[in-house]
């Protein structure tokens, strides 16, 4: 990396932390009869970007899944995150190199920014779940949105994250994964390194 860091954006579930319980995106991930990919990929396009479910976003849904609409799970409530043990000492360190966000991929259903805000306060500055922000990773729009509303330029960015699709080979930022000690896949990005570290 080049330029000094001025923003780094932390992924939050299974990043941070991780819901206990299914949420909305494990739901139709198990009700799918499309290969899980597959179904993720659908819902980052169509789900995590809307800010609420209409009648007609989850017939929509529920169609492009291959599952009935009565189905479509409606009216649940968000699963509650459970922070990782080394999360907020993390996130206090990262604070000490740069303002720190969070970059997520949520449904409105399970996205909780209230609550995460205070949690995470006052390491992380603003938090910006994919559905209030319009753009779901690895969308590039999703990192350009957050260096703009930050005024830093993309390249003065690290990206956070465990996922390899939508936090390493889509980051508009330098990506740093957290690998859990799974092996890089065959086609690491130019940039980017890989941190092991347990749950």
């Amino acid at each position: 990396m080049t330029q000094p860091v001025q923003l780094i954006s932390v992924d939050v579930g299974g990043t941070i932390g991780e819901a206990d319980g299914p949420g909305l995106t494990m739901q139709l991930t198990a009700a799918s009869p499309l290969p899980a990919d597959q179904t993720r990929a659908v819902m980052r396009g169509r789900l995590h970007t809307q800010p609420a479910i209409t009648d007609a976003l989850a017939a929509e849904l529920a169609d492009a899944l291959g599952i009935k609409p009565a189905d479509f799970p409606r009216d649940m409530p968000a699963a509650p995150l459970t922070l990782y043990p080394y999360a907020l000492d993390a996130l206090r360190e990262l604070a000490d190199v740069a303002p720190v966000v969070t970059l997520s991929n949520v449904t409105c259903v399970d996205a909780d920014t209230d609550g995460l805000r205070h949690r995470l306060a006052p390491w992380v500055t603003d938090l910006f779940p994919s559905c209030t922000l319009g753009y779901a990773k690895p969308d590039p729009r999703a990192f350009l949105t957050v260096a703009e509303r930050h005024g830093v330029a993309p390249a003065s960015m690290i990206h956070i994250g465990d996922d390899w699709t939508c936090d390493v080979l889509g980051a508009g930022a330098v990506p740093v994964w957290i690998s859990k000690d799974r092996p890089i896949p065959d086609t690491p990005p130019a940039v980017g390194r890989s941190v092991t570290r347990g749950r």
